[in-house]
């Protein structure tokens, strides 16, 4: 279909403001190279689907060109940070509200905190600041979306506050995010990750105007993956002591010196605790996930790993032991409310202290914050992160 002089307005705006892009930020502007664009009343200002992204005429009547460069940033910073797919079983509007604070303070970030760089002269200054009055650029949606709801649960709320959910555009997002969800996930990444891993490799001097947080994020995702049975299985067997001073190598009896004798591996890894986060932030189905892979990690061992296995949120509930596959089976998840990985250690160090745990796996989304390393206690401990975006400070990390 012929578009009329006027849509091919529309749409040449569009085509100069996305070359404006790439001259000014290379990894903004390859990315939206492979993006599909198209007018469409039915949208309230501007949204995306993770394949094209969609304008209302009358909206693009409203904004400036500098402003149309905003919201297409705006629109594939979603779709780098695959904020489409993670909404869950979340309050809609607040997700929301957490992933636009997210993306606009990383292209103020990009913009050398720029604040005309995040304003529409029709709605005001974009929201990018978090609840606790920092950077949204600091942290994920998520954790941005955790401050929300606690805020909220105070009966508090930041209105008034310039540049917070509530400030000059009224709370109200900057874009339509009803097409999220879609594309399925799964496509989404198969079309994508190749393209952010060649934006990324092709911005050479421009990944300096990118957040930490992205930074992290991209490092993760160019980084070659390890199949998680692999890691733990290298990580068992680095903890697993196959010698032995006693009894000592009887061919050296008579030697002056004392030599280990090198024995068979005990036939059970035994001690290894898992514990598994059953937080608000994880989902039914991800919770039922990391049981499902401890038991995929007793078959890989031919039901010889023998440990316990616990469950925490904001608390602790204490591990059961189990020696076999049918002991573990009997094992049900418990919990629900916030996270603390603090606590799991707090209880190791309180209630488990005599019990020579070999090594601590720990099945977690990785929203909430870590506590030192020396609360380990010197115990190895394995990190299995459900997601690409968080990277713990310290131990060993799969990712599932």
């Amino acid at each position: 279909m012929e578009l009329t002089k006027q849509q091919q307005n529309y749409m040449r705006r569009i085509m100069l403001a996305r070359m404006k892009i790439l001259s000014r930020n290379g990894f903004y502007g390859l990315l939206l190279m492979h993006m599909k664009f198209a007018l469409d009343g039915s949208v309230r200002t501007a949204a995306t689907d993770g394949e094209r992204i969609y304008f209302a005429p009358e909206f693009l009547d409203d904004i400036s060109d500098s402003e149309l460069m905003f919201i297409l940033q705006h629109e594939i910073l979603h779709v780098v940070l695959r904020h489409m797919e993670r909404t869950a079983d979340r309050d809609h509007l607040g997700f929301n509200i957490a992933c636009d604070i997210v993306v606009n303070s990383n292209i103020l970030f990009s913009a050398g905190g720029d604040r005309s760089s995040i304003t529409l002269a029709k709605y005001g200054e974009s929201m990018h600041l978090a609840p606790n009055g920092a950077e949204g650029c600091n942290y994920t949606a998520e954790e941005v979306y955790k401050m929300l709801k606690q805020e909220e649960k105070k009966g508090g709320g930041s209105s008034g506050r310039k540049g917070s959910p509530a400030g000059a555009s009224g709370g109200r997002t900057v874009d339509d995010h009803s097409r999220w969800g879609t594309i399925p996930a799964e496509e989404l990444r198969a079309i994508w990750d190749q393209r952010i891993k060649d934006a990324y490799e092709a911005a050479g001097k421009g990944r300096s105007t990118l957040s930490a947080g992205i930074e992290r994020m991209l490092h993760e995702l160019t980084r070659p993956k390890t199949d998680w049975h692999t890691i733990l299985n290298d990580f068992v067997q680095e903890e697993t002591v196959d010698y032995s001073f006693t009894p000592p190598d009887r061919r050296f009896s008579e030697s002056p010196f004392l030599l280990p004798d090198f024995n068979e591996t005990d036939e059970i890894v035994r001690n290894v605790l898992f514990m598994i986060d059953t937080s608000g932030s994880m989902t039914d189905k991800e919770v039922a996930q990391a049981y499902s892979e401890i038991k995929g990690a007793i078959d890989q061992f031919g039901g010889r790993l023998a440990g316990w296995l616990g469950f925490f949120d904001a608390k602790v509930v204490p591990p059961v032991p189990f020696g076999s596959e049918s002991e573990f089976r009997m094992i049900r998840p418990k919990g629900g409310g916030g996270t603390s990985f603090h606590a799991v250690f707090d209880y190791i160090a309180a209630e488990m202290s005599g019990m020579e745990i070999s090594s601590i796996v720990i099945l977690t989304d990785g929203y909430a914050p870590f506590p030192p390393p020396e609360a380990a206690m010197g115990i190895p401990v394995l990190w299995m992160i459900n997601n690409d975006r968080i990277t713990p400070p310290w131990g060993r990390t799969a990712v599932l």
